[in-house]
């Protein structure tokens, strides 16, 4: 029976993951995480045999969890990267290092994926596996950053036409289920692609996650006001007020700070 641990920052993917997880035998859900932190406990909990790594997450992301786990001393888990970009490390897989799955995962394509890590396990190679993500650690980013660079914009569909959105025009982005609305100023658009996944798409060095379903433009924002309640708000240019998630509240003061 494998072990599995499920991570992923976006509740509706996690629960497609775990659904899919939960269709196959011999493999047990051990644990799920919200983010890196969370992963790296619940490795160190749970043991499993296998981790399932959402690459586009805030604070700690894929690659960072993969880093701290090379450092642990004790046994390391075989590693499946989950992402929304294949395009921009597939080829990086190419010594079978690790696997990836592609969002939205497929049922076909997690049970491949599974018997790789059943072989994995059976050749006592899981260590040497995760010697080689973290020597590859280095080119995913530069990869991940490039597709990043040259992918500034996205179609959306508004009445029953497709729109080119320049992604470097968007004010804040609100996320509503399985979908995000793009606010722009005088108009929005809404756009199916879970919150996680458009930020990787934006200007990072613009465009900050405030809340799990909020993000901002910094240079929008002109203000950072505490509630009686404790919780915190951002005021935008034209007066509209995001509230700050409480993981979040460190990425929101160094808006102002900066």
């Amino acid at each position: 029976m494998l072990r599995a641990v499920l991570s992923d920052d976006e509740p509706l993917a996690l629960d497609r993951l775990a659904d899919l997880v939960g269709r196959l035998p011999d493999i047990e859900i051990a644990a799920t995480a919200g983010n890196g932190d969370e992963t790296l406990a619940a490795v160190e909990r749970q043991e499993p045999d296998i981790v399932f790594l959402d690459v586009e997450m805030p604070g700690l992301d894929g690659f960072d969890v993969v880093e701290e786990l090379l450092r642990r001393e004790s046994a390391a888990p075989l590693v499946v990267f989950v992402t929304a970009y294949p395009e921009f490390a597939a080829h990086a897989f190419d010594t079978g290092a690790i696997d990836f799955l592609t969002k939205p995962v497929r049922i076909g394509r997690l049970e491949t994926a599974i018997e790789r890590v059943r072989q994995a396990i059976e050749d006592r190679s899981a260590r040497e596996r995760l010697v080689a993500i973290g020597e590859q650690l280095h080119r995913l980013r530069e990869e991940r950053q490039t597709h990043i660079r040259r992918d500034r914009h996205l179609w959306v569909t508004r009445r029953g036409e497709m729109v080119r959105v320049d992604l470097d025009a968007v004010i804040f982005v609100q996320a509503e289920g399985e979908y995000v609305r793009l606010q722009m100023g005088d108009h929005d658009h809404l756009h199916r692609e879970p919150i996680s996944t458009l930020l990787t798409r934006l200007d990072p060095d613009r465009y900050v996650r405030i809340h799990r379903s909020y993000i901002v433009d910094r240079d929008r924002v002109v203000g950072l006001r505490r509630r009686v309640t404790g919780s915190y708000v951002v005021t935008l240019e034209d007066g509209t007020e995001l509230p700050v998630g409480r993981s979040f509240r460190q990425d929101a003061r160094a808006i102002v700070e900066r």
